[in-house]
């Protein structure tokens, strides 16, 4: 979690009432499970692996492992540019000074530590902020619950008990978007190989997860209380999206210091995991480990220079996630057919072309909706957001993965129609829907209890062996 929760989950409070704020929070804290459940998997596959492109290489071969590692590190730059921008706009609410100063100083502070200390300094600082924020939460609930005056008669007026259009829109856009986004994110990964065992794995997700729903759930209804007790919308009229913070100038000024340390911990906390991240993922999908990793982090921090700036300049903290939640919906489906050996015959190609395709089918659907292939191409970046009143950003949602699963596909039945013309012109045998024996010693390990960690889980020899590194 990051400080741009002050902002976007208040907001959705005030546009989809309590329906749109428990969606929100349920959205964003189960599909933690899945590290959990696809961890072990994923580890077992790849043993020697530590992010999901690891995998990817492996399974589908290079040119799909640099495509899922171009979304990785644009998604990880996404969310480096919304966190500076959230952070930058919580100081000029809070404070109604130039939140830049803080943008920089967090930058600087959090390269130098992660540089110094890796990935394993980033673990330690997220307990010490992770106990702080909850220590914070505590407090700052307690006491808006004690000084804010709610006034009865808002309740009703405001209709945010009622359902209502987007409510139910967002029941599915939100667990897509989301479960699809957090494949891209290499900070999760990083956690979940590097668990101990697969009961640690699952003990640390699901503890994360109740932490992160009752958290967003007490975030999030701070737009409702501030609705209610007629500091929202204001005069004149206030976004959504600015909330909690009118709310927090009705209460004490050490409130306010409270709910700053709050933010900077929640930023921090955050925008060390994005650095490391960017630091394994490039490092390890770029260069394959094979470049000092000091000019990994030095390219790193060049790269915050233009983070520094989009940041200043970001219109949407809202908008930048959705942007990379398209990407994520139209390629992460036709990627994990792969985990299935069942499904042997997929192919790098297809996962390319599906994920590719997703994106045009979102464009396609734009433009016979709206009527205008402008839209078509708006709608891939979401710039109406998700509360424009109609079914452009639900179609969008749903064109990306359907879509991309149907050019998966055709380029399935594209590539075995190539690949048979080729066989029968040659005068070879058409194998390509052959199924891979496994070698002996897959065999062999079969019959044995899996009583390893998964942190030292043997490899999977097999059918996964025989596919690794192909494209077509």
């Amino acid at each position: 979690m990051g400080s741009g929760i002050l902002f976007s989950y208040p907001q959705l409070a005030t546009l989809a009432g309590l329906q749109g704020v428990l969606v929100y929070a349920l959205s964003s804290a189960l599909p933690l499970l899945i590290f959990a459940a696809l961890g072990p998997i994923i580890r077992k596959k790849c043993p020697e692996g530590f992010v999901l492109t690891e995998w990817t290489r492996q399974r589908y071969g290079a040119v799909t492992s640099l495509y899922l590692s171009a979304l990785t590190l644009l998604t990880l730059f996404l969310y480096m540019v919304a966190e500076l921008s959230a952070i930058g706009q919580v100081v000029t609410a809070l404070t109604g000074l130039d939140g830049l100063p803080v943008v920089i100083v967090e930058c600087v502070i959090t390269t130098v530590y992660t540089s110094l200390g890796g990935f394993q300094i980033s673990f330690l600082t997220d307990n010490v902020q992770g106990a702080m924020i909850v220590g914070l939460i505590i407090i700052a609930t307690i006491t808006i619950g004690a000084k804010t005056e709610i006034k009865p008669e808002l309740i009703a007026e405001s209709g945010l008990l009622e359902p209502n259009l987007i409510g139910w829109q967002l029941i599915y856009i939100l667990p897509v978007a989301i479960l699809t986004n957090d494949f891209f994110l290499s900070n999760f990964w990083l956690r979940t190989f590097a668990s101990k065992t697969d009961k640690d794995l699952w003990i640390g997700v699901s503890t994360a997860m109740v932490v992160i729903l009752i958290t967003l759930t007490l975030v999030g209804c701070t737009g409702l209380i501030a609705a209610w007790s007629g500091v929202w919308p204001g005069d004149p009229a206030q976004d959504g999206s600015v909330a909690f913070f009118l709310l927090l100038e009705q209460l004490p000024n050490w409130v306010v210091g409270i709910v700053l340390v709050m933010a900077i911990s929640l930023s921090t906390a955050s925008f060390d995991s994005l650095q490391s991240a960017m630091v394994s993922s490039a490092s390890n999908d770029l260069f394959r480990n094979r470049l000092n990793v000091w000019w990994i982090r030095a390219g790193v921090v060049l790269i915050i220079v233009p983070v520094v700036v989009l940041a200043l300049k970001a219109p949407s903290i809202l908008q930048i996630y959705l942007i990379s939640d398209l990407l994520s919906a139209a390629t992460i489906p036709v990627l994990v057919l792969g985990l299935s050996d069942r499904i042997y015959w997929w192919r790098g190609f297809e996962v390319l072309v599906g994920g590719l395709g997703g994106i045009l089918t979102v464009f396609i659907f734009g433009t016979i909706y709206y009527g205008d292939a402008q839209q078509g191409g708006n709608l891939i970046l979401l710039e109406q957001g998700l509360y424009s009143g109609d079914w452009g950003a639900f179609g969008a949602f749903v064109a990306a993965p359907v879509g991309g699963i149907l050019w998966g596909f055709g380029a399935l039945a594209l590539r075995l129609g190539f690949q048979f013309a080729r066989a029968k012109m040659t005068g070879q045998r058409f194998d390509a829907l052959d199924r891979p024996w496994p070698t002996a010693t897959a065999r062999e390990e079969e019959y044995e209890e899996d009583t390893v960690p998964v942190g030292a889980g043997r490899g999977d020899v097999g059918i996964n062996s025989k596919i690794s590194g192909k494209f077509f």
